[in-house]
């Protein structure tokens, strides 16, 4: 009978238990010759990859050998076991298992009432010379290198191996250590005193013999940290093993004595040893992850003039802090500038230009955005005002210029020097900006009356308006836009705001802040936490996003105890993009501990070979590289996960864990080398490096041979995660947005979210993309906006992009490429355009929405002058891009709403509160409080009718009689003006509503007529064509058919109040006008032949047989086809009899 391995382990009674390898516990004795002190054997390290927790403990070989594969031969002759606080197992008066090829265990049912079994950790005796294990495959050893320790200082030697096969791992270690000891310190007098021990032979350490410190180094999500370095005053004492845990003799448990915990991607942590009488002490640390660096603030633009002093500061936080500051002068380095804050006296005109700062440090570097410098030796704001043409009433051509137009000036938007004091500070105390100073009233002479306006004559240098960034909008689901009720709005992890039961939100941005990263929370668990960096407008004002989100995953249950898979990808027919394997006993609770009950797992992920999922996209996918620019990611795909306890839905964390990526799903095969796997920080939404991917081949089952990418992360605190490749051919797209298809500069839209989505085309199929890999969003400015992009100069088709602007919810309509290209309007040159391949969404389907066109990403050519002025800018050019001139070719979007006309008496520009001036005749009485108000009147007609609205001075004496401004539209649109500037007194405005046709008045809200008959004075209502009341003060509602708003920024306001006259609600939004919902005015216009065309009413040639047709307008037709298929226009339609066509007004 051959002998069998045996079992050393000493249980639950006195006698040690001696049982072959394949038996029950069957022998009591202790007979030594079992102790294998045999010099071919030796006990490997300590293993522990299970906690008690669930049934209870069980250390077994095949988990063991999964984990640590290398370190415990293929037949072990013996095990052993203590608990993790050192406690020999026949010491702990527990009932536990062994077998020396299975393992150990421990059942917590069978240790009695109310007791559970200790945390064990065990060890194998294996034989030295581990051949069985080896596949001969290793290179040769290398030298020992020099002792690592110094005088009287012990430390380890090392040497190493390389594996040298290419199928197959090697087994057994890389590498080797032994100790060593440092030589003899010379004496010296030492006067280290210590309260405990002795002083140690470098004089820099108190000793104390006889004590042992146990230690237990956790990493970020409570997962084991191996091979963390334990440091006292700077010198290795040792490192952390597989489980974490280190052994250090000698330390002295005084309660002075500071050690220094390292492990790579962690902050360095400094721990205290406790002071402790007993010959053994225990330190538990926890590590967190190293904060990479990040700009809390970029130096500021100045204006300055010769001689004065400007300082510019850079304010950057990380785990660790920066140690080093540049400061750059037009890319130039700064020599004597080295701390974050750089202050330059005696200014000289050549010191004019950009400035920027770069921070580095252990955890990374970072540049801030540059700033600019102007030194003046003159005025800094131009008195003479630039040209601003703006359009007069239909009725008011102007035969001296055979034009619409009329030239009133305006100031440009600029900062300025001003009166500046002579403090050094980051920020200035008093900004100055260029404005209006003096204006002049003219009489525009029209058909049948004189038309007022006020003309810039002089601008000079003023304290600029106080403005405020505000972000508002919707957040819903991407699939069918159920919004997310009552979710919390977190911005650096602090909640800042919650979304409304229709998934509203509106975010007051912080001064100061550089990115608006914001993380939208669902406390129902019905969508992804999702991180959006948000652009908003620098200048002031509301800029409006609909956030799309993720429905998360439906949880799958899974054993923990087994390797499982979980395959990821969303489009139907095609194969999964990625695989997640998890290995056994790889799940964590956030304490640390092993989790071996059933884990609850949802990963959700967003596929980008669905285009719809563009804008569901997490951040702004962007990283920091090593010399800290900020650069651009394309996605392979992003998942989130969520693991959470089966039975108490306790959130885990999980180690080593693997991600495959199906190579051929990437095409483009430059990539197959670039690709990392990232993970995104919520605080900053920036990505960051988790690990790169390694090419392998895999047989999947009994199908073909597969290549695949793999990589390992661990899932921690952070549960978003990103297969990307960073892309350096890039460029900038430049569009610009207008009020009306007349694209004239003086009709610039500003606050536009723009966006563009970077398309992968299809080998060999370029107008057939097969994913998306990129989404970006800009908001337009004054002379537009650049938007990045991924671009080729060798094939001009290897990069296309759809892009679509949005205003406040209302989506924008890009130029038509059918039936034919009309350069002019798209406003591109022939031959760029067709090089662009320029295509509107509609070009081969009429009924597709036109609010978005395509193009191919071509990267201007060096060696072509024609292709460096746009519409495509290199990426090296983005300064080229923003400063270009309007002539400069662009791509252009239109608002729908075209038939719209507003005239101001006072111009103003929403988009520059610098343009409001203090004139009593002032459109907006008072900056930065816009109140919008909204009249809803309801016209019964055959035919479209243009409805005027005029805005006089009614109650006060300085404004009396005098005109505010005018508003022609076929859907009324009218405003009260609320307060005046001087604020002593309230104007309440005289608002005369006219129909521009045989019309009769015949209803007025009785509600609205009992509000006015009990706030006098009451307006002269004589004549039936018309109504004309003096507007009420009150914010009334729905019940009066009046809709007032009042907001931070103009535009915000309007949509708004705007939103509510459709709805004819007081707190609701529509994008359909509901016509016989919260009217104010009722008129019915009859059948009249119209003589002259006005440029508000239809065609002569269009036919008003049917009802449904009536009345519905080109500007209700376009809103419609814009908004298509979601009826999101503004229509004005009523199904069910004679046209009612429902009027609003604006402010």
């Amino acid at each position: 009978m051959s002998v069998r391995p045996f079992l050393l382990l000493t249980v639950g009674i006195t006698t040690a238990m001696v049982v072959t390898a394949q038996e029950s516990w069957r022998s009591h004795t202790r007979d030594s010759s079992l102790h294998h002190s045999d010099d071919n054997y030796e006990w490997t390290t300590w293993f522990n990859v299970d906690h008690p927790g669930g049934r209870g403990d069980y250390e077994q070989l095949e988990a063991i050998r999964f984990y640590y594969r290398a370190r415990v031969c293929e037949t072990p002759r013996a095990i052993e076991a203590r608990t993790t606080d050192w406690v020999p197992a026949r010491k702990t008066g527990e009932t536990v298992h062994a077998d020396p090829t299975v393992g150990f265990w421990c059942l917590n049912e069978e240790q009695g009432p109310e007791r559970n079994c200790s945390n064990y950790a065990v060890r194998f005796l294996c034989p030295k010379d581990n051949s069985e294990n080896l596949l001969d495959n290793w290179g040769p050893w290398s030298d020992w290198n020099a002792c690592s320790a110094l005088c009287g200082q012990s430390g380890v030697q090392v040497r190493s191996r390389n594996c040298q096969s290419r199928s197959a791992p090697c087994s057994g270690p890389k590498a080797e250590e032994v100790a060593c000891s440092g030589p003899k310190c010379p004496k010296t007098d030492c006067s280290l005193q210590c309260v405990m021990g002795k002083v140690n032979a470098e004089c820099d350490a108190c000793m104390c013999e006889e004590h042992i410190l146990l230690g237990s180094v956790r990493g970020a999500g409570g997962l084991t940290a191996e091979g963390a370095t334990i440091l006292r005053s700077g010198k290795l004492l040792t490192l952390t093993d597989h489980n974490g845990h280190f052994r250090i003799p000698g330390i002295c448990p005084d309660g002075n004595t500071t050690l220094s915990v390292q492990l790579q991607g962690h902050s360095t942590l400094s721990a205290v040893v406790p002071h402790s009488g007993e010959r053994t002490s225990v330190l538990s640390v926890r590590l967190k992850r190293t904060e990479k660096l990040h700009l809390l603030g970029s130096p500021e633009s100045k204006v300055r003039r010769e001689g004065h002093t400007a300082a510019f500061c850079c304010k950057v936080s990380g785990t660790p802090q920066p140690d080093t500051y540049q400061w750059f002068h037009n890319n130039s380095l700064l020599e004597k500038q080295s701390e974050g804050t750089m202050v330059l006296k005696n200014l000289r005109l050549d010191q004019t230009g950009e400035y920027y700062c770069k921070a580095s440090g252990p955890s990374g570097a970072i540049k801030t955005k540059p700033a600019t410098l102007k030194v003046l030796d003159e005025h800094s704001c131009n008195p003479s005002p630039e040209s601003h043409l703006i359009r007069l009433p239909h009725d008011c051509h102007q035969n001296s210029t055979d034009s619409f137009y009329y030239d009133v000036g305006k100031c440009p938007s600029t900062i300025c020097a001003g009166q500046l004091d002579n403090g050094i500070r980051c920020k200035d105390k008093m900004a100055y900006c260029c404005g209006v100073k003096k204006m002049e009233k003219r009489q525009l002479t029209c058909q049948g009356y004189q038309l007022p306006t006020m003309v810039v004559t002089e601008c000079g240098c003023q304290k600029c308006v106080d403005t405020r960034a505000i972000v508002h909008g919707r957040a819903v689901a991407a699939d069918n836009g159920e919004p997310m009720r009552f979710g919390h709005v977190l911005m650096n992890g602090v909640r800042i705001s919650r979304t409304g039961y229709k998934g509203t939100f509106s975010i007051q941005v912080p001064p100061d802040t550089l990115r608006l990263v914001l993380t939208f929370v669902d406390n129902m668990q019905k969508f992804v936490n999702t991180t959006k960096v948000l652009p908003f407008n620098t200048k002031g004002g509301a800029v409006y996003h609909e956030i799309k989100l993720l429905r998360k995953k439906r949880p799958v249950t899974i054993s923990p105890t087994e390797v499982n898979t979980l395959e990821l990808g969303e489009v139907e027919g095609q194969e999964a993009m990625i695989q997640i394997q998890i290995p056994p006993y790889a799940f964590y609770t956030e304490k640390g501990e092993v989790f071996t009950g059933n884990v609850n797992a949802s990963v959700t992920f967003l596929d980008p070979r669905d285009v719809s999922t563009a804008a569901a996209a997490q951040s702004d996918l962007n990283f920091v590289g090593d010399e800290g620019d900020t650069l651009p990611l394309r996605t392979y795909g992003m998942f989130s996960v969520d693991f959470r306890g089966e039975e108490n839905n306790e959130p885990l964390n999980a180690g080593e864990v693997k991600v495959f990526l199906d190579s051929a799903q990437v095409k483009m095969s430059e990539h197959l080398d670039t690709m990392k796997l990232w993970s995104l920080n919520p605080d900053t939404g920036l990505w960051e490096e988790e690990g790169s991917l390694q090419v392998e081949k895999k047989r999947r089952g009994k199908r073909e041979e597969r290549t695949f990418l793999i990589g390992n992360m661990e899932i921690r605190e952070r549960r978003l995660f990103n297969l990307d490749v960073p892309e350096n051919r890039r460029c900038y797209v430049k569009v610009r947005t207008f009020r009306s298809e007349r694209f004239m500069p003086s009709e610039q839209v500003e606050g536009v979210v723009v966006s563009l989505i970077n398309m992968e085309p299809t080998a060999g199929y370029s107008s057939n993309p097969r994913a998306w890999g990129r989404f970006d969003s800009v908001v337009t400015g004054s002379n537009g906006a650049c938007l990045p992009a991924f671009c080729d100069e060798q094939k001009a088709d290897a990069y296309s992009a759809y892009v679509m602007a949005n205003l406040g919810g209302e989506e924008l309509e890009a130029v038509a490429s059918a039936p034919k290209l009309n350069p002019n309007l798209i406003g591109v040159p022939q031959p760029r355009l067709g090089k662009l391949n320029y295509r509107r969404t509609d070009h081969e389907d009429p009924k597709v929405k036109a609010t978005a066109f395509s193009i191919n990403v071509a990267k201007p050519s060096s060696n072509t002058a024609e292709e460096g002025s746009g519409p495509v800018y290199t990426f090296e050019n983005l300064k080229e891009c923003e400063e270009a001139s309007f002539s400069a070719a662009h791509f252009r979007f239109s608002r729908v709403e075209g038939d719209r006309y507003d005239y101001n008496t006072v111009p103003f520009n929403e988009d520059n509160p610098m343009s409001w001036t203090e004139d009593y005749l002032t459109w907006w009485p008072k900056p930065m409080e816009y109140r919008a108000c909204y009249v809803k009147v309801k016209i019964n007609s055959p035919h479209e009718i243009n409805v005027r609205s005029r805005n006089m001075g009614g109650t006060h004496p300085k404004t009396v009689g005098q005109l505010y401004g005018l508003r022609d539209t076929r859907s009324i649109r009218d405003m009260d003006r609320g307060m005046l500037y001087d604020q002593e007194r309230v104007d309440r405005t005289l608002v005369k509503v006219i129909p521009q046709g045989s019309c009769k008045r015949e209803q007025v809200n009785t509600i609205l007529q009992e509000y006015l008959v009990n706030h006098l004075p009451l307006a002269v209502n004589n004549d039936t064509n018309e109504f004309t009341m003096l507007a009420p003060l009150d914010p009334l509602g729905h019940n009066y058919g009046i809709y007032t708003v009042t907001d931070q920024d103009p535009r915000t306001a309007k949509e708004i109040a705007l939103g509510r006259c459709f709805d004819g609600s007081s707190d609701g939004t529509s994008r359909v006008m509901k016509s016989n919902e919260g009217v104010a005015l009722t008129f019915t216009c009859g059948d009249r032949e119209v003589k002259s065309q006005s440029p508000f009413q239809a065609s002569s040639q269009r036919q008003t047989v049917t009802s449904a047709a009536r009345g519905e307008g080109r500007q209700n037709r376009r809103r419609q086809r814009a908004n298509a298929p979601r009826s999101s226009g503004r229509s004005t339609r009523n199904p069910t009899g004679r046209q009612p066509s429902t009027g609003k007004q604006e402010q």
